[in-house]
C-alpha cells in the first residue's frame, strides 16, 4: 500500500480524499494556490506544496508544478479529484514517466471517454443505448443547422470535450441553432481549448440517471446501482438522491449491466460513472462516462456502505475487487444538495467574499457535510462557488428528504449569499414530492425565475412565538442584570405586545407556563414553546406544541431577522405603544437606478455590443459578463438609448459596478 499520495485539487473534494486516506494510514500532500494558502484542505494534509498563483491555469492545471511538488514530497501516487486535470491523458503519461501511480482509470478510457464522440462510438459498440445524432466534426454553423433539421428540433449542442454544463446548448428553431452553436464553441474554446460541438437529438421530458462503476486491474467489474441527478439548473446539479423514485428493478439491471458492459469495452481501472437520459418510458440511452469521482458519489456511499475513495486507492495499488453484484444492497436513501456561495434571487449569480459566520450541521448517521471551507475563510472568484454538499440519509424517500430539510434549516452561513431557501422551496415542491422529476424540472416550476415569494410560507405563528420567547427572555434578562425584579418584571408576570412580522401585525400574550416555556397566544391560537437558547446564539432549537423546530436567528437594531424553512422574516416585538409611533416614521425610498446597467455579479467584461448614442431595441443584447466560466449576456429590458458605456471590454467588475448608463425616459 502507498505510504503517501498527493491529492491535486482543492475545496472539498480534496478534503474527502484526505479523510479516507488518513483513515487507511496513508499520509497526505496538499497542493495550494495563492488564494488557498489558508485553505481547508491545507490544514488538513499531512504536508502541503505551494504550485503558484490563484488563476487556476497558472497553479491546479499546471502539470509541471504537481509534478515538482511530487519530487518535492515523495509522493508515490497522486488523486486528481474532480475537475482540473482528472480526466487529462497527458497528466497520466507524465505521471507514468515519473513512476508515480494514478489514482483513476488507464489512459485509453481517459481518451476515449473523455472525447464525447469517440465515446458515443464505443459505447454503440459495447451494445449500450445510444441517442440519434451526428459525431462527426460540425464545419460551421450553416452546417450545423443542416445537421439540425435532419434530426429534427428539439436538438442539443455539445462541446465534444466539454463537461458541468459549459459548452452546451438546446436549440429548438433554427435561429437558436445558430446562436447556440456559436456559444457553445465560444465557451468549449474558452474552457477546454477544443471548440469542436457534435448534435444529438434532445429527449424531452428527460431524466438524468447514472451509474456507478467500480472495475480492478483483474477484470472485475461492478455497478452500485443508480443516482438520480434531474433536479438541474442550466445543466448543472443542485439535488442528487439514491436510488432513483423512477426506476423499475428490470430498468436498473439493464442500466448497470450496460454500464458495466462499456467499462469493461475500454479496461476500465477504478471509479467510474455512465451517465444516460431516461425518457418517460424508462427508455434509456448514454450520455457520457465520467472517467473519475462524481461530486454525487456521497450518495452512493451511503446506500451501499462503499467507501469509493477507499476502493480508488485499493485499485490503483493493485489489490483486486472483493465486492460482488450480488452482494452490493440498496440500503435505504439518501440525498445530496449542492449548497453554493450564489444569490438564488438575482438570478442564481455567484456570491464571493468572507465566511464571516459558517456553523454546518452536526454530522451524524443521518447527516454527512463535505466541505472545504470554514468560518473566517473565502469564496473565491477564481474557483467554482461551492461551500458544501449536505448528504442525508433515510429509512426511506419521506424521511431522507425531511432530514435534509431539518440539516438546511441549521445551516449557519453569513458574509456570502447562499442558495438554501431554493433548496428548500424545491423540495417542498408537491412534484419533487411526488418524485416526478425531469431535468426541466426548475426551468418549469420557475420559468420567470425565483424570488422571495417562492419560497413556501409557513403559517407565522410559529415565529412569532419565538420572537416572543426571545424578547421575554430579553426583558427578564435586563430587569434582573437592573436589580428590578420586585419593579413586576419576573417570570410570572403575563404581557401583552405587538408583533410587527414582515407587513403583517399580530396582538398577542405571553404567559409562563409550568414547562418553564411559554404560552404564547396570537391570532386566536395558544403555542406552547420551550427552548433552552441563550443569548447570542444563531440557532434557536425550540418545541412548540410537541413540533421540534430550528429557526436561524441574526438580532437587529430593532427586532431579529429570522430564518426557518427557506423563508426569511423580519419581526419587531413591542408595546402598543411603541407600535403607534412605529407607524409614523418616515419611509426612505431605495435610489433609482433603473437608468443603469449593473454588474449583477463578479466577474470579467468579455465584450460590450452597444456604443454611446446607439438606440437599442428591447432583447438585443447589451454585454457579455464572464464569471465561474460562464459566458452571461445582458440584454436590454426594454427600448433604450445609450448615454454612456463606464466599463471597457477585458476589465474585471465588481458587484453593482456601472456598466452602461440610458438616457432618462421623457
Amino acid at each position: 500500500m502507498f505510504d503517501k499520495i498527493l491529492i491535486a485539487n482543492r475545496g472539498e473534494i480534496a478534503c474527502r480524499v484526505m479523510k479516507s486516506a488518513q483513515k487507511m494510514g496513508i499520509k497526505t500532500v496538499a497542493v495550494y494556490s495563492e488564494a488557498d494558502k489558508d485553505a481547508l484542505h491545507v490544514q488538513m494534509a499531512d504536508e502541503a506544496v505551494h504550485i503558484g498563483p490563484a488563476q487556476s491555469n497558472q497553479s491546479y492545471l499546471v502539470m509541471e508544478n504537481i509534478l515538482d511538488a511530487i519530487k518535492q514530497t515523495g509522493a508515490q501516487a497522486v488523486h486528481p479529484g474532480y475537475g482540473f486535470l482528472s480526466e487529462n491523458a497527458h497528466f497520466f503519461d507524465a505521471l507514468n514517466e515519473a513512476g508515480v501511480e494514478f489514482i483513476g482509470p488507464e489512459k485509453l478510457a481517459i481518451q476515449a471517454m473523455g472525447d464525447k464522440i469517440e465515446s458515443k462510438l464505443l459505447a454503440q459498440k459495447a451494445g449500450v443505448s445510444t441517442v440519434p445524432g451526428y459525431t462527426e466534426v460540425i464545419k460551421d454553423t450553416d452546417h450545423a443547422v443542416e445537421i439540425a433539421t435532419k434530426i429534427g428540433y428539439p436538438v442539443m449542442l455539445k462541446a465534444s470535450a466539454g463537461g458541468g454544463g459549459k459548452g452546451m446548448r438546446v436549440a429548438f428553431n433554427e435561429d437558436e441553432c445558430r446562436d447556440g452553436f456559436e456559444r457553445a464553441t465560444s465557451e468549449a474554446i474558452s474552457s477546454f481549448g477544443d471548440g469542436r460541438v457534435f448534435i444529438e437529438k434532445f429527449i424531452e421530458e428527460p431524466r438524468h440517471i447514472e451509474i456507478q462503476v467500480l472495475a480492478d486491474k483483474h477484470g472485475n467489474a461492478v455497478y452500485l446501482q443508480e443516482r438520480e441527478c434531474s433536479i438541474q439548473r442550466r445543466h448543472q446539479k443542485v439535488i442528487e438522491e439514491a436510488p432513483s423514485p423512477f426506476l423499475t428493478p428490470e430498468t436498473r439491471k439493464k442500466m448497470g449491466e450496460q454500464a458495466v458492459a462499456l467499462a469493461k469495452a475500454v479496461d476500465y481501472r477504478s471509479a467510474g460513472t455512465v451517465e444516460f437520459i431516461v425518457d418517460k418510458d424508462q427508455n434509456f440511452y448514454f450520455l457520457e462516462m465520467n472517467t473519475r469521482l462524481q461530486v454525487e458519489h456521497p450518495v452512493t456511499e451511503l446506500i451501499t456502505g462503499v467507501d469509493l475513495v477507499e476502493w480508488m486507492i485499493k485499485i490503483a495499488d493493485g489489490q483486486e475487487l472483493t465486492l460482488k453484484q450480488e452482494d452490493i444492497p440498496i440500503n435505504g436513501w439518501a440525498m445530496e444538495s449542492r449548497v453554493y456561495a450564489e444569490d438564488p434571487f438575482r438570478n442564481f449569480l455567484p456570491s464571493t467574499g468572507r465566511l464571516t459566520k459558517y456553523r454546518p450541521p452536526v454530522e451524524s448517521d443521518t447527516v454527512r457535510v463535505d466541505t472545504g471551507v470554514y468560518e473566517g475563510g473565502e469564496i473565491s472568484m477564481f474557483y467554482d462557488p461551492m461551500i458544501a454538499k449536505l448528504i442525508t440519509w433515510g429509512k426511506d424517500r419521506e424521511e431522507c428528504t425531511e432530514n435534509m430539510k431539518r440539516a438546511l434549516d441549521e445551516y449557519y452561513i453569513r458574509g456570502v449569499g447562499h442558495n438554501i431557501s431554493f433548496l428548500n422551496a424545491v423540495m417542498s415542491k408537491q412534484r419533487f414530492i411526488d418524485g416526478n422529476l425531469t431535468t426541466n424540472f426548475i426551468a418549469e416550476e420557475y420559468p420567470d425565475g425565483f424570488d422571495a415569494s417562492m419560497v413556501p410560507q409557513k403559517d407565522p405563528k410559529n415565529l412569532v412565538a419565538v420572537a416572543c420567547f426571545m424578547k421575554r427572555m430579553e426583558t427578564e434578562r435586563e430587569t434582573m442584570i437592573s436589580g428590578q425584579m420586585e419593579g413586576g418584571r419576573g417570570r410570572n408576570i403575563n404581557e401583552d405586545w405587538v408583533v410587527l412580522y414582515n407587513d403583517d401585525k399580530f396582538e398577542v400574550t405571553v404567559s409562563p407556563n409550568e414547562t418553564e416555556g411559554y404560552d404564547v397566544k396570537v391570532d386566536g391560537a395558544t403555542l406552547h414553546i420551550r427552548s433552552e437558547w441563550t443569548f447570542g446564539e444563531p440557532l434557536f432549537f425550540a418545541d412548540i406544541n410537541g413540533h421540534e423546530m430550528c429557526v436561524q436567528v441574526d438580532r437587529l437594531a430593532v427586532g431579529y431577522s429570522l430564518f426557518h424553512a427557506g423563508a426569511q422574516a423580519t419581526v419587531k416585538v413591542m408595546s402598543a405603544t411603541h407600535a403607534a409611533l412605529n407607524d409614523l416614521m418616515p419611509f426612505k425610498a431605495p435610489p433609482d437606478l433603473s437608468a443603469f446597467l449593473m454588474s449583477p455579479m463578479p466577474g470579467l467584461l468579455l465584450s460590450v455590443a452597444v456604443e454611446e448614442g446607439q438606440e437599442v431595441k428591447a432583447g438585443e443584447e447589451l454585454c457579455v459578463i464572464e464569471a465561474m466560466k460562464m459566458e452571461n449576456i445582458m440584454r436590454a429590458e426594454k427600448d433604450v438609448v445609450i448615454k454612456k458605456i463606464h466599463a471597457s471590454a477585458g476589465g474585471s467588475l465588481s458587484v453593482d459596478e456601472k456598466i452602461i448608463e440610458f438616457e432618462a425616459d421623457e
